[in-house]
C-alpha cells in the first residue's frame, strides 16, 4: 500500500505523455469534422510522414554536427511541419474537395484510399522495415517516493508534455482571437451562412487540413525521438486511437480532443500496468463503447440541432 501512490504517479506521468500525442493528432480529426463533417482517415499517415521527415532532417544535420540539441529538435519539428502542411493541403485538394458535395460514404472511401496510398508511397520510398531513430535525449529526472520506489521521468517524455501544452495554449488563443480562427468558428457553426458573409470557406477548409497536419507532424517527430524506431505502418493504429480520443472527448470540440487524448493515454497506461499490456487496446476501445452508449456526443460534445 505504501508504494501504491508512487507507482500510480509513474503511470500518470506515462499516461500524460502518451495522451499528449493522441491529443495532437485528435485535434486534426476534430477540426476537419467540425467544419466539413467528414472524417480524415488518412490523418494517421500524415503523422507517420511527419516522423519520417523528422528522421530525414536529423540525418541531414547529423547527430555529431555539434549544433545545440534544441536547434536540432527545432529544425526537425519545423521541417516536418512544413512538409506535412503541404501534404495536408494536397490531400484536401485531391481527396476531399472534389467529393465534398457527394454522400459521406464517397469521402470515407476516398480517405481510406489515400491512407493506403500514403502507406505504400512511404514504404516504396523508405522501405517497409523498421528504421532506428538516433537517441537525442538521454537521462531522466528521478526521485524516490514511498519506501524505495523511484519515479522516473525521461527528458524526452517531459519534452512531449511541455511542447504539447505550449501548442494547445497557442492553438486556443489562435482560434479565439485571430481572423482565421474566427472564420473557422463561423464555418463550423454554419458553412453556408459564412460563405454568404464573404468568408472564403475553401481557404478555411484548406487551412484546417494544413493546421491539423502540422500538429500531427509534431506528434510524429516527438514520438519518433522518444521511442527510437518507426515504419510506414505506425500511422494506422495511432490514427485509429486518435480518432477514438476525438470521439471520446466529443468530435468537433477542440477541448474535447485534448481531454479525450489524455483520458485515452491514461486508460491505456493503467491497463498495461495493472492488467496486461495485451489488454490495453481492449480497455481503450471498451472505454469508447461505454461513452458512446451513455453519452453518444462524447464528454464535451454538443448534440446536433436538426435544421428545418
Amino acid at each position: 500500500m505504501s508504494d501504491l501512490i508512487p507507482q500510480m504517479s509513474q503511470q500518470i506521468f506515462n499516461g500524460l505523455s502518451l495522451g499528449a500525442i493522441y491529443a495532437l493528432i485528435a485535434i486534426g480529426y476534430t477540426m476537419v469534422y467540425g467544419i466539413i463533417g467528414m472524417i480524415n482517415f488518412a490523418h494517421g499517415e500524415i503523422y507517420m510522414i511527419g516522423a519520417y521527415v523528422g528522421l530525414v532532417t536529423l540525418t541531414a544535420i547529423g547527430t555529431q554536427s555539434g549544433l545545440p540539441l534544441p536547434f536540432i529538435i527545432g529544425a526537425m519539428l519545423v521541417v516536418a511541419m512544413v512538409v506535412t502542411g503541404v501534404y495536408g493541403y494536397t490531400l484536401e485538394r485531391i481527396a476531399y474537395r472534389p467529393v465534398r458535395g457527394s454522400p459521406r460514404l464517397v469521402a470515407l472511401i476516398s480517405a481510406i484510399g489515400m491512407s493506403i496510398f500514403l502507406q505504400n508511397w512511404v514504404a516504396l520510398g523508405q522501405g517497409a522495415r523498421d528504421m532506428a531513430v538516433p537517441a537525442l535525449m538521454s537521462g531522466a529526472v528521478t526521485f524516490t517516493l514511498g519506501t524505495d520506489f523511484q519515479v522516473t521521468m525521461p527528458y524526452s517524455r517531459i519534452m512531449i508534455i511541455l511542447v504539447t501544452v505550449v501548442l494547445m495554449i497557442g492553438l486556443t488563443l489562435f482560434i479565439k482571437y485571430s481572423r482565421m480562427g474566427r472564420a473557422s468558428r463561423a464555418c463550423s457553426q454554419d458553412m453556408h451562412m459564412a460563405n454568404l458573409l464573404g468568408i472564403d470557406t475553401n481557404r478555411v477548409i484548406s487551412f484546417t487540413f494544413v493546421l491539423g497536419a502540422m500538429l500531427a507532424a509534431v506528434g510524429g517527430v516527438l514520438i519518433a525521438v522518444t521511442i527510437g524506431k518507426l515504419n510506414p505502418f505506425i500511422g494506422f493504429i495511432v490514427g485509429i486511437k486518435a480518432f477514438t480520443a476525438a470521439v471520446l472527448g466529443g468530435i468537433g470540440s477542440i477541448p474535447g480532443a485534448m481531454l479525450g487524448g489524455v483520458l485515452l493515454g491514461l486508460a491505456e497506461t493503467f491497463a498495461a500496468a495493472y492488467i496486461s499490456s495485451q489488454y490495453k487496446d481492449i480497455v481503450a476501445f471498451g472505454l469508447l463503447v461505454l461513452i458512446l452508449l451513455f453519452r453518444p456526443t462524447g464528454l464535451l460534445g454538443k448534440p446536433e440541432v436538426e435544421k428545418v
